[in-house]
């Protein structure tokens, strides 16, 4: 296991900004993630584990510690049914790969979570979600360093504290634990409707009436193709800001002022209301603030364009973040994790 230093951070980051690493290791096997924490608190330096880079900042500062960049690879039929199959997939996998042949075995379950970029071992951490579908839905179980307690550890679905883009990973236990596998459920059967509004809209223009795990792949990809740009091509983290959540009394006293307000049911009198909608009403879709671009298709989107460090980010961020507040008194916040 080799230990780099100075590593630009930004170059392995989608947004393309950000300062240093103090020290990077590559990782393959769970021995070596817990051999590389075990070096880090043994030096009194943070650790931080690195997926694929797609939705994580780095301030200009760098990281003064140990970037542990997660290569665990693996992907294995654990159990078989007729009715499903359960899945043992490696942290590092790429997700849109695990995505793709599950589909290919004509598996349903995570086929609406297609083209999002990253890890496999980053998917329960944020909770990734997309056109009515989230990890917390077919994740079994999961693998994990426990660098409190210097052992492995299992840990069930209900042990992850999912919420809305949220998981005990990225809120209360942050950095405690260091996924090393994910074991997903997933189903032989097709998905029928109701789909998600974007998704059915699709498959209305479209004519499809046949639905298969295939077929919702395909429609995805094409969705957000469409209005979410390339990182290869514009620097990004796809959506920046996560969906705002309101109470009930909120929603009603703001539907008095917007009464086209859009929302989706989140239970428990809470509301979920698209971001991008909101950052569309102050008036900032397309404009150019600190050198990062809000995306003229997706709201939620901030495009690295010109900006040259992570403090022209915050500030484009803050900008953002200020209008909404002042003009619907709704905060929101970003999606990605800082180091």
């Amino acid at each position: 296991m080799q230990i780099h230093t100075n590593i630009p951070l930004k170059n392995y980051l989608s947004m393309k900004l950000g300062g240093n690493a103090r020290f990077m290791t590559d990782v393959f096997t769970p021995e070596e993630v817990a051999k590389a924490c075990r070096n880090a608190k043994k030096q009194n330096i943070p650790f931080f584990i690195l997926g694929g880079g797609s939705n994580v900042l780095a301030k200009d500062s760098g990281f003064q510690g140990l970037v542990i960049h997660n290569k665990l690879l693996g992907f294995e039929v654990i159990e078989d049914t007729p009715s499903y199959s359960v899945l043992k997939i490696a942290a590092g996998e790429n997700w849109d790969e695990v995505v793709k042949r599950s589909v290919e075995m004509n598996l349903s379950g995570i086929e609406a979570l297609s083209a999002i970029p990253g890890t496999a071992g980053a998917a329960p951490v944020q909770n990734i979600g997309a056109y009515g579908q989230e990890i917390a839905e077919t994740l079994v179980k999961l693998e994990a360093y426990d660098s409190d307690q210097d052992r492995f550890v299992e840990l069930a679905n209900e042990d992850c504290g999912f919420s809305y883009r949220s998981s005990i990973f990225r809120e209360g236990e942050s950095g405690r634990f260091v996924i090393t596998s994910i074991t997903l459920k997933l189903y032989k059967t097709s998905p029928q409707p109701p789909f998600y509004d974007a998704l059915q809209r699709y498959f209305d223009e479209h004519g499809i009436t046949i639905y298969n795990p295939q077929v919702v792949r395909e429609a995805v990809i094409a969705i957000r193709t469409e209005k979410l740009p390339d990182p290869e091509k514009k620097p990004n983290t796809g959506s920046f800001f996560k969906n705002a959540i309101i109470e009930q009394w909120q929603y009603e006293a703001l539907l008095k002022v917007w009464p086209d307000l859009p929302s989706y049911e989140m239970g428990e009198k809470h509301l979920k209301i698209p971001t991008g909608w909101l950052i569309e009403q102050v008036g900032l879709k397309g404009e150019l603030l600190h050198g990062m671009r809000v995306h003229d298709k997706n709201c939620l989107v901030l495009i690295n364009e010109s900006a040259t460090s992570y403090a022209d980010l915050a500030a484009a961020r803050e900008e953002i973040i200020g209008a909404v507040r002042d003009t619907f008194r709704i905060s929101i916040t970003q999606e990605p994790l800082e180091m």
